[in-house]
């Protein structure tokens, strides 16, 4: 699967191959590299059960008589939790292990925090996700109703109203009894919702320095609750191709309802929220010109580089900054995460603005450089391959 050739003949090999598994289920190693390929199952006895944490593991499926510090380590596999998109872990026991959990609970915690170790049943967020749901519609009926929001306060409500809607939902979506289908929001109406949610946030993103104060600026919109890391570029390019070569859409009618699709997923998707100047002009300017049979993906590789060089050539020119350092300072963010520091940016600039407007020019190209980085992050070769 791999392409590799590892061995467990001797402790030197099995060791090398525990660390090539160990690198694939954390998906970095040490050093922050990322690893090549990931695993989306492990099937294991004993090892990887304790004393190996991966917050992103979210199920473990149990065939095996477990007991007191041994069960507790091995369900604590799942419990690591990745900022609001996982709350909990999932066990899924193909053995009775009731007894033995609620013992192994009760020796080593408090003997009531069952309540509190263990999710409640499914059915009572169900309650719990109507309630917020009643809650909702009372700021906001329908999904078209936000946009007739008066005041900041009314926007507010409808922003922690929903969010609130959301965390439920995802504790819900962690059941293996979930049924979006079966819930009283139905799925479309829920992403039209999140879609408002969304405008929302990019509303105070445009907020310039100097404009007026909202007390909307200060929510945490959590935008961890609802991204989906399968939803992305590449999948996009997988609903568009295909198209340029059908031979039974001679009025373009299909084309057309592909296209609406797609623009509604870059609408509700938050990480493709960014992309979605990038793809639509592509799909306008540049799809309709790709001859029959044309290979999309290739076609929009060579799009994709184009108009992220274009984008940091704009800023440099605009900004009067040095390429090389702005390429320096690019990278450095997307491996830290932490925005460029004043003194760099000006240290970076060819022109030397006055003490008075350094900070004003230091917020605006921060701005402009992360939203580079967000509309071109992902892997060019994943969207090719």
């Amino acid at each position: 699967m791999f392409h590799t050739n590892e061995s467990v003949r001797d402790s030197k090999g099995f060791y090398t191959y525990y660390k090539a598994l160990a690198k694939r289920m954390k998906g970095r190693d040490k050093k922050g590299f990322v690893a090549p390929e990931g695993l989306d199952l492990l099937i294991v006895v004993n090892m990887f059960l304790t004393g190996f944490d991966v917050r992103t593991l979210n199920t473990l499926y149990v065939d095996k008589n477990l007991r007191y510090h041994g069960l507790i380590q091995a369900f604590s596999r799942t419990n690591r939790t990745l900022r609001q998109v996982k709350s909990q872990g999932n066990i899924v026991c193909f053995r009775n292990l009731k007894s033995k959990t609620d013992e192994a609970i009760t020796l080593f915690s408090d003997k009531d925090a069952r309540e509190t170790i263990l999710l409640a049943p499914y059915e009572d967020y169900v309650a719990q996700f109507k309630d917020a749901l009643a809650t909702l519609r009372a700021v906001a009926p329908s999904p078209n109703a936000v946009n007739d929001l008066k005041s900041e306060s009314e926007t507010l409500a409808f922003v922690q109203t929903f969010r609130a809607l959301i965390r439920i939902r995802n504790i819900i979506a962690s059941f293996v009894d979930f049924d979006a289908e079966a819930l009283p929001l139905p799925p479309q109406e829920f992403e039209d919702y999140k879609s408002k949610y969304l405008d929302i946030h990019d509303q105070t993103k445009r907020v310039e320095p100097g404009d007026k104060a909202s007390i909307i600026d200060e929510v945490d919109f959590e935008l961890e609750l609802i991204q989906r890391d399968e939803i992305n570029v590449a999948y996009i390019l997988e609903l568009l191709s295909g198209l340029v070569s059908d031979d039974t859409d001679p009025d373009g009618s299909k084309f057309q309802a592909r296209r609406r699709q797609v623009m509604d997923l870059l609408s509700s998707e938050t990480q493709l929220r960014s992309k979605r100047g990038l793809i639509e002009e592509f799909i306008e300017q540049h799809m309709v010109q790709l001859a029959k049979g044309e290979d999309i993906r290739a076609s929009f590789q060579h799009f994709w580089n184009k108009s992220r060089e274009k984008a940091i050539r704009d800023l440099c020119a605009q900004e009067n900054i040095l390429e090389d350092n702005l390429l320096e300072m690019m990278a450095r963010y997307q491996f830290t995460g932490k925005p460029p520091l004043g003194d760099e940016i000006i240290s970076a600039l060819t022109i030397k603005p006055s003490v008075l407007k350094r900070k004003l020019i230091i917020e605006r190209i921060t701005r402009r450089l992360i939203e580079i980085i967000e509309t071109f992050n992902e892997s060019i070769g994943d969207i090719a391959s």
